[in-house]
């Protein structure tokens, strides 16, 4: 894989030379639009609202509407003379305790991995991060934009986590509706109990995009002209908000039973393995 960006880490005196990498990948099942009558793939012209003509590539230009239907042209070279210096480092300006940072900051991770002549500050650096719970807040410029960023431990290796500014943040005031309603012992004990039940060890493999797979199915099938049955889905039933303690007893037992099942099916898998294996030493020695 190639490096998307190459620079350096910088705090203080310290600069260690990395190469940043993505860290994670968005799989999109892609369609084209299509004539239905001989599926001739869908192109787009690009065309003037004033007259709907189309227009050359040459006479596009980029423009910011400040008040509407008015516009302020931004040439190549307005965009260079806002370049700044941080175009190839990643400047940590700030350590922070991570817990202190809301969540909803960090969106984008990326690999960082050390390049030649910096492995021992990066050595360092991640040690250091590792063991005081801390970040480095940072500004770095990808594709010619300015982000904010962290640097955190993981792993063996450091990641660049970009992040949103505080401006890009929206307030819950927006929402009209929220925890506020008033809860009884008794149903708080009996929903903790169930969150209890539910709770197991983070096995991020476990999850898989369910609709996708489903999706490509129907594509494979199609492809090979076979006839693709619907499933009916399943209306989830209503919270009965009247006797909300029934409804989280009832899921509870529903969890317990299912664990049990489980733990049934674990035991009797061992068991009859358990059973072959005494069979094959009995037929050996017999």
């Amino acid at each position: 894989m190639r490096p998307i960006w190459k620079g350096s880490i910088s705090f203080g005196l310290v600069y260690i030379p990395v190469a940043v990498y993505p860290a994670t990948r968005e799989e999109k099942i892609s369609f084209r639009q299509l004539r239905s009558t001989d599926l001739s793939p869908i192109k787009y012209k690009k065309v003037a609202e004033a007259d709907s003509k189309e227009v050359a590539a040459d006479q596009i230009v980029k423009g910011f509407e400040y008040e509407r239907g008015r516009y302020v042209v931004l040439s190549d070279e307005d965009f260079e003379k806002v370049r700044i210096e941080s175009t190839h480092s990643i400047d940590i300006t700030d350590f922070v305790e991570l817990e202190q940072v809301d969540p909803k900051f960090f969106y984008k991770p990326y690999f960082l991995e050390p390049q030649k002549g910096g492995e021992k500050a990066y050595t360092v650096l991640h040690k250091a991060l590792s063991g005081t719970g801390k970040i480095g807040v940072a500004k770095v410029v990808i594709s010619n934009r300015e982000h904010l960023a962290a640097v955190k431990p993981d792993g063996l290796f450091l990641i660049l986590e970009l992040m949103h500014f505080a401006h890009e943040i929206l307030s819950t005031e927006i929402l009209k509706n929220g925890s506020a309603t008033a809860v009884t012992d008794k149903e708080l004990k009996m929903a903790q109990a169930l969150i209890e039940s539910m709770s197991v060890a983070w096995a991020p493999e476990k999850y898989q995009d369910e609709y996708r797979t489903a999706l490509m199915e129907i594509i494979e099938q199609k492809a090979q002209n076979k006839q693709v049955a619907g499933k009916p889905a399943a209306a989830p039933a209503p919270t009965n908000v009247v006797d909300l303690v029934k409804v989280l007893q009832d899921s509870l037992n529903r969890t317990q039973s299912l664990k049990q099942k489980r733990a049934s099916t674990r035991s009797s898998g061992r068991s009859t393995a358990a059973l072959v294996k005494q069979k094959r030493r009995s037929a050996a020695y017999g």
